[in-house]
């Protein structure tokens, strides 16, 4: 990544996603006005250094955020404000990257899954609720319903507040590709 885009992302991506990824987990959302702000940011960053090309190559990563988490946002599993903070991610990080990104967050998301599960004692609930999941996933029918949905487990299990695993995936691709390369 050139130097100088490095720099903005750190002054700007870096704190961006961090804010996203704390109100997510106090509020479990990630408003609207932050994700765009975070895009449009990386919109005009690639765009001063870069011009058209690095435009293109933000509106790839865009691309690559809306598509690897579009289908577990329509099947319920994810609030679109995840989905959102994803293609925002992109914008800054280009294809590539944001595919990396995405990979080890949903990594690091499910250790969080499990630490949670054992340490609230609620193996059993997630042992039901993953049942239920694979009812949902086996059908047509309802694969896209609110049946077995990330809300509809309600008190048998805690929500996990999925920007906050994203984030944590971005900042270890985006600062371990700077190490390896630097």
């Amino acid at each position: 990544m050139h130097s100088a885009l490095w720099l903005t992302t750190c002054a700007i991506m870096v704190p961006g996603i961090l804010w996203a990824s704390w109100i997510d987990y106090k509020e479990r959302r990630v408003p609207n006005w932050l994700n765009a702000a975070i895009a449009m940011a990386g919109l005009l960053a690639q765009a001063h250094f870069f011009g058209w090309q690095g435009l293109a190559a933000g509106a790839a990563g865009l691309a690559v955020g809306f598509a690897v988490l579009i289908v577990p946002w329509l099947m319920h599993g994810m609030g679109a404000g995840d989905v959102k903070l994803m293609m925002a991610i992109g914008v800054w990080l280009g294809p590539w990257l944001t595919f990396l990104s995405f990979c080890v967050g949903a990594v690091v998301g499910g250790v969080i899954a499990v630490v949670m599960i054992l340490s609230s004692g609620r193996l059993w609930h997630a042992y039901a609720n993953l049942a239920t999941i694979a009812t949902k996933v086996s059908s047509r029918s309802t694969l896209f319903t609110e049946f077995g949905s990330a809300k509809s487990f309600g008190s048998t299990s805690q929500l996990l507040p999925y920007g906050v695993p994203l984030t944590i995936g971005t900042l270890m691709v985006f600062f371990g590709q700077q190490w390896l390369i630097g």
